[in-house]
């Protein structure tokens, strides 16, 4: 792990949410954390690529972020919303796919279109709401690629050489083992072909069916934040070419209840506006340090940071908000995890098809 990655962050987020403190506006909070999401996107890749990786994400998010204002705009009318969760789901699936970004699922758009529909917005309101998010989201940009001059200065001091022509330097061996810099390893492809492999549109097939049942069951029944079962799903389902790994999902949906968990300690007594912005910042920090290893691990940030900035931006009883949560999240891992073993027999069928043939 490297407190690299993290500090970067958990800086995106803690920034914007002080200013929105001290200006007296944290129900902007989500817009401002899903601007902030920006920064956790091209972790351990070479600058000359880590601009192309958080650039496709920012774009991606802030199109998410406007189309979730514009849902709100309308009145979130129930057709339009799922037409466009259906959009959202399969271009962020296809999307992640061919840039190879990581996190490498379209989690956080379908959780900022969901969020962002979801809170009435009054005409004035939608650009400055939009422009705040596309603020953080440059902020977080500048931030994610801020440590090639950190990189540059520090190793030009340890060797007095030149940077490699992949973004890093030729003494970041040296500084990676030393704990102050981490190696930057990773190097993402552009894949060109992902809308034509049939493993792809598998994933987005199991997507859409999942996030489009999950929230018609969440409605009928009239759980509260319905988005959370649909993104519950995404967050369960493999990414795309991944193994349809049921013990994967068990870990996840595990992760997610922990985190409720954890949100309960937090949350339960009430704490100053302050202090969740500290919690926000934490979990950002940790999420951002596991994601790359554990996705289940990270989950256990990732679902009291949610909570947290949902608490900030429109304050609800916790207890409902929390039984919620636990509720969605069983049925949307529940129904994700049917997906995955859909997906095995699929898979197997087409294996048993090619060696017979």
């Amino acid at each position: 792990m490297s407190v690299e990655v993290g500090l970067r962050a958990a800086v995106a987020v803690a920034v914007p949410l002080l200013l929105l403190h001290a200006a007296g506006r944290l129900d902007l909070a989500a817009y401002a954390t899903f601007g902030a999401f920006t920064a956790l996107y091209g972790r351990n890749e070479p600058y000359r690529l880590r601009i192309r990786s958080v650039t496709v994400a920012g774009v991606a998010m802030l199109v998410s972020i406007a189309v979730g204002v514009g849902v709100a705009l309308a009145g979130e009318p129930l057709a339009l919303l799922a037409l466009l969760l259906v959009v959202v789901v399969a271009a962020g699936t296809i999307l992640a796919t061919a840039f190879q970004l990581l996190p490498s699922q379209p989690l956080f758009f379908v959780f900022a279109l969901l969020v962002c529909a979801a809170v009435p917005t009054p005409p004035r309101e939608a650009l400055p709401r939009i422009a705040l998010a596309a603020a953080v989201a440059a902020f977080s940009w500048l931030l994610t690629l801020s440590g090639w001059a950190i990189r540059r200065t520090v190793g030009g001091r340890a060797s007095g050489t030149a940077s490699r022509p992949d973004g890093g330097s030729r003494t970041e061996g040296l500084l990676g083992s030393s704990g102050l810099l981490k190696e930057l390893r990773r190097r993402p492809g552009v894949d060109l072909g992902a809308a034509k492999d049939w493993r792809v549109w598998l994933t987005v097939a199991q997507n859409v069916v999942g996030v489009l049942l999950a929230g018609a069951i969440a409605l009928f029944f009239g759980l509260g934040h319905a988005y959370w079962a649909v993104v519950s799903v995404v967050a369960v389902i493999p990414p795309a070419r991944a193994a349809h790994s049921v013990s994967r999902s068990v870990h996840r949906i595990i992760g997610t209840v922990a985190g409720v968990v954890v949100a309960a300690a937090v949350l339960a007594w009430s704490p100053p506006a302050l202090l969740v912005i500290a919690v926000i910042v934490v979990c950002q920090f940790f999420a951002e340090m596991l994601v790359g290893r554990s996705y289940g691990w990270a989950l256990v940030f990732i679902t009291p940071m949610a909570l947290a900035v949902s608490h900030l931006a429109s304050p609800a009883p916790l207890g409902v908000l929390l039984l919620d949560r636990v509720l969605e999240t069983v049925l949307g891992a529940g129904i994700g995890i049917a997906l995955v073993l859909l997906a095995r027999l699929v898979e197997r069928s087409r294996a048993s098809n090619r060696r017979s043939a």
